[in-house]
């Protein structure tokens, strides 16, 4: 495996690939999303461990869509076992997974405990008849300390495990130099990383301005709602199709090419 420096420009690339990947599988690649954010939601009202257990899979949910992405980039249909790619690699890689999940996990609810620190002495915003969102909660939301200091400390942990399951799972890299060659190839290559997710900030503004058009056009929200969710769950599952090429062209395996997960009927 080799670190693999790339121009800014990568950046607006892995955007590009992620939306014409998803548009060659769009059932198939938001149907998969629509599985994942399904399982973990119904994990998470488990009591006590659910949300933990919840947070245990985010990594190796991630790496299944990579696997989706890869399939579906080679134009082939990406079947919804591939969600558990890292679950189906032998017994190593799976303790593997897991150990980075329990990692992930750790280290968000870290980042939340410290960043409700810094929130606890915000007054709640006045409530509003009908439910509608207020200036006032956009304003607290906004000013408050704990927010801010959630994000300047969620990017790290962001970076540390951007590429993290696919080193595991692809590269064989054990858990903890996953997250330090993660870290380390977000790092030197961050320039395309900025790019990357500028590009997609881009993308959903693009979206938010057509919705917007959208609702004047039609008058109302009533409508607007029934493609609302929708359209969510295709802009996520789109996101997450580009990912696999982030992974793909900052790392150079030793056989020159990702190996492929195998499909149902193959031998994992």
């Amino acid at each position: 495996m080799k670190l693999q420096l790339v121009p800014a420009r990568t950046g607006l690339q892995w955007v590009k690939l992620g939306v014409k990947t998803f548009f060659r599988q769009p059932l198939a690649m938001s149907g998969l999303f629509f599985m994942f954010m399904a399982t973990v939601s119904i994990i998470s009202l488990v009591p006590v461990l659910g949300t933990a257990i919840s947070l245990m899979l985010v990594p190796a949910a991630t790496l299944g869509l990579m696997a989706a992405s890869q399939e579906a980039s080679h134009g082939r249909f990406p079947m919804p076992s591939l969600l558990i790619s890292g679950f189906r690699s032998g017994p190593s890689k799976t303790r593997s997974m897991l150990i980075l999940g329990a990692m992930y996990a750790a280290g968000l609810m870290l980042v939340l405990g410290v960043s409700a620190l810094f929130s606890a002495d915000v007054p709640p915003p006045p409530e509003v008849p009908g439910g509608e969102v207020s200036p006032d909660m956009v304003r607290n939301l906004f000013s408050s300390q704990g927010l801010w200091v959630a994000m300047v400390l969620y990017v790290p942990l962001l970076m540390a495990f951007w590429h993290a399951p696919a080193l595991v799972h692809w590269h064989g890299v054990s858990p903890l130099k996953s997250l330090f060659f993660s870290l380390l190839a977000c790092w030197s290559n961050k320039g395309a990383m900025l790019v990357y997710f500028f590009g997609w900030v881009g993308v959903f503004m693009l979206v938010g301005l057509f919705m917007s058009l959208l609702t004047t056009l039609l008058g109302g929200t009533q409508a607007l709602n029934l493609i609302l969710y929708p359209l969510v769950l295709f802009m996520a599952s789109m996101f997450h199709t580009s990912i696999f090429f982030t992974v793909r062209d900052s790392f150079m395996p030793d056989g020159g090419t990702l190996p492929n997960d195998p499909t149902p009927g193959e031998n994992a």
